[in-house]
């Protein structure tokens, strides 16, 4: 057994997208080795800034041997059809023999294939891995066609832990050799297998393995942070993005400015996050301490202390100029900012963010009407405010700030805290993994957000499509499924929807439209979200076909009982008495030209088992329709479930396509009503199994 080491040598790559072009580059490979009848051991790619390392374990000698027989033509055939199977499979007639097969003689191709060298396999698939790498973005240079996420320089391919020569694309060379660290180990030197590749970047000065990078600055940025008397910060996509612009991380603390410590936590993380790539420290009550951690790619012979020098006189200049905004913005109210939201465009067809907030101010004044303690005078102001600060100088510069800022200025006027939190947790949920508003004041301006936006977009017909959102209408519609669930509210969507739509001044489509595609599209993204809670999508699908499925909450209460009942031995029967009623009524519908809906009268001739499915259904029916109209939906269950008797015993005695035409039409009538009433709690055709 042998193994490859693919080393993808370039300038740097930017952090962003070194995991996904790791996952990228093994998966490819394992596709091309798939293909190729290649098997091997564990597949691992490594990624820094300057490299992509591609290491694959026991590869054996050669492609397996192959033995195919093909059957061609009858022997009496045509000869030009008996040329035409011996050109298409590259053998002559000899290679044939006939066989007896079904009802005539054939000729049969033995085939047998020697399994190449996996060398030469290798040889021919790994060029196309390099090309078909996919990129957010590429670029080319020089005078070549080839386009990579930023200039190639070299290629390094082992095999069995000597070269193997590949194509490469113009201007690339194709050795054995690599390159420790930029400035700490320059020049190239000579591997052989993977063990020892990572040993000699390491003596070079290159950590190969991301998670070990991310290890070393999480352990020696902690250390740092307690030898000044306090705990890191922790960031998990900071350390990941700065674990991808280092090959060999040197991890230093600095100070921050007294004067700066007077700004607020977020602005301080933020200018030292966003702008600096540094972490933040922390006290045992979550207070920010006045130091940084800084990761440096470089070990200087003064012990870094002019990097640290260097990065606390950048830190400095960026909090000041935060200083300036947070003093200027505080010198006047956030009322006075609205008035510039006229000049900001939210959508060209959909007017600008001062259109947006007065929208918002209707729509969330009726929302809170569903929402138990909202006061209307709180959540129109709330709406009134909520987009004001991003006027403001301070979420100018720093836009991730927005909301958070408008809290701290509302605070600072002396308005409502209620309504100063709903400035700041209108944009929530921002994603799967973010709280969701809990107040009452922020959720009826957050659910106006949300749901003023997917009106909008829908009713200019700007939907997500495949894997473009461009308006992140899948999150907005996310996070108010999220809302409505956590907060057990009962919104009846398929209205506020067509409030949302009167709201704009705009032309928007037809408010019964865009109602229709918004219910069918919180359909699919509840099917999403309950997925990973064990629920499952069918079932989703069977409540919602039921028609005017839009509260959420009491959708979520009919699945669960749905579910909770199919998986009981009773449920099950019925499910399985549904779809074979449904297929008889079907197939005898079609070949009649006639419906057999409708209510059914007892009727004379009744067999005993015909009866009594009759009078249960009936009781079953006024059963299910009391419990549901409680939303006793495991009640409505359980009325249903004593079908499950009558059902079977007419099965067992009744036979339904009999000759007496009017017989047979009041039998399938009877079996129509069964459906029918099952369809009373669920859609069961929708239900799969």
């Amino acid at each position: 057994m042998s193994q490859l080491l693919l080393e993808l040598f370039s300038e740097e790559i930017p952090a962003r997208m070194q995991r996904r072009a790791a996952d990228d580059l093994k998966r490819l490979a394992a596709e091309a080795l798939k293909g190729a009848s290649l098997s091997c051991g564990e597949l691992h790619c490594y990624a820094t800034p300057r490299r992509l390392a591609l290491v694959i374990d026991d590869l054996p000698d050669a492609q397996p041997d192959v033995r195919e027989e093909k059957r061609g033509p009858r022997t009496d055939a045509p000869e030009k059809a008996v040329e035409g199977f011996l050109r298409a499979n590259d053998i002559t007639l000899d290679a044939c023999e006939k066989r007896v097969a079904g009802k005539g003689e054939f000729w049969f191709a033995v085939i047998e294939r020697t399994g190449r060298a996996t060398n030469e396999v290798l040889a021919e698939i790994l060029p196309a891995l390099i090309r078909k790498l996919p990129w957010q973005k590429s670029m080319r240079w020089g005078s070549g066609t080839f386009r990579w996420v930023r200039p190639l320089q070299r290629v390094m391919c082992l095999y069995d832990g000597r070269l193997l020569e590949i194509e490469t694309p113009e201007g690339v060379s194709c050795g054995s050799v690599t390159s420790g660290h930029r400035f700490l180990s320059p020049g190239t030197f000579e591997v052989g297998y993977f063990d020892d590749y990572e040993k000699m970047l390491q003596r070079n000065k290159v950590v190969v393995r991301g998670r070990v990078r991310r290890d070393l600055i999480e352990e020696k940025a902690s250390a740092l942070a307690e030898e000044a008397g306090f705990t890191l910060k922790r960031d998990a996509a900071l350390l990941l993005e700065v674990g991808g612009l280092v090959e060999w991380p040197v991890v230093l603390m600095g100070k921050i400015d007294a004067v700066f410590m007077n700004l607020p936590d977020e602005v301080l993380v933020t200018s030292m996050r966003s702008h600096q790539k540094y972490f933040a420290v922390e006290d045992e009550r979550g207070k920010l301490g006045a130091w940084f951690i800084v990761v440096s790619n470089m070990e200087a012979s003064d012990g870094g202390a002019a990097i640290v020098a260097g990065n606390e006189r950048v830190l400095r200049a960026r909090l000041s100029d935060a200083i300036f905004f947070w003093d200027q913005d505080r010198k006047q109210k956030l009322e006075a900012h609205l008035t510039h939201l006229r000049d900001m465009v939210f959508h060209e067809r959909l007017g600008s963010l001062a259109d947006k907030v007065s929208r918002l101010e209707a729509l969330s004044v009726e929302l809170a009407d569903w929402i138990p303690g909202a006061d209307a005078a709180s959540v129109r102001q709330a709406a009134m405010l909520c987009k004001a600060d991003l006027m403001t100088g301070m979420v100018g510069e720093f836009p991730e700030l927005q909301g958070i800022m408008g809290r701290y200025y509302a605070k600072g006027e002396g308005i409502d805290d209620a309504i100063a939190d709903a400035i700041a947790e209108h944009y929530a949920p921002a994603g799967p993994d973010d709280a969701c508003p809990s107040a009452p004041v922020s959720l009826a301006v957050s659910l106006a957000d949300k749901i003023d936006t997917l009106v909008g977009f829908f009713g200019i017909d700007e939907k997500p499509t495949g894997s473009r959102d461009p308006y992140a209408l899948r999150r907005a519609a996310l996070g108010v499924i999220r809302m409505v669930l956590e907060n057990d509210l009962r919104l009846p969507l398929a209205d506020i929807f067509a409030r949302a739509a009167d709201h704009y001044g705009v032309s928007l489509a037809p408010a019964q439209t865009i109602v229709a595609d918004l219910l069918a599209f919180f359909a699919d993204r509840l099917k999403v979200h309950l997925r990973g809670q064990g629920v499952r999508h069918d079932m989703v699908a069977a409540v919602f076909a039921l028609g005017d499925q839009d509260d959420l909450l009491d959708v979520i209460e009919r699945t669960r009982a749905l579910q909770e009942f199919l998986e009981t031995d009773d449920g099950a029967n019925l499910l399985a008495a549904y779809k074979r009623a449904t297929n008889i009524v079907q197939i005898e519908e079609k070949k009649d030209n006639r419906s057999y809906e409708g209510a059914l009268e007892a009727y004379s001739g009744m067999e005993a088992a015909e009866s009594l499915l009759f009078e249960y259904l009936g009781e079953a029916a006024s059963g299910a329709r009391e419990a549901a109209g409680s939303r006793n939906y495991k009640g409505a269950m359980a009325a249903m479930s004593e079908l499950r008797k009558p059902i079977d015993e007419f099965f067992d005695s009744v036979t339904v396509n009999v000759d007496d035409a009017d017989l047979r039409a009041n039998r399938l009538h009877l079996l129509s009503q069964f459906r029918s009433t099952l369809g009373q709690v669920a859609a069961f055709g929708e239900i799969e199994g």
